[in-house]
């Protein structure tokens, strides 16, 4: 009797988990590419604004580490 109720739901099993591998082996078949262009354009856009503001900010940089290295070093 109970044979007759756990044959089907074996059945069910083997089938859902018959899908679930078809559908896993598709999933990593597939590569991964990323968005390797939006990281190009970051990091060029972050690499000019600092060049930007190290030619802008480079003498009063300079003079600020002076400052704080004669105030370290005392006179």
């Amino acid at each position: 009797m109970w044979q007759d109720t756990l044959t089907p739901l074996l059945a069910f099993a083997v089938r859902v988990l018959a899908w679930t591998q078809r559908r896993l082996l598709t999933i990593t078949a597939q590569p991964q590419r990323g968005d390797v262009p939006g990281w190009v354009m970051v990091t060029l856009m972050s690499a000019g604004l600092v060049a930007v503001v190290w030619v802008l900010a480079d003498d009063w940089l300079r003079q600020l580490f002076q400052q704080a290295v004669d105030r370290v070093s005392g006179p």
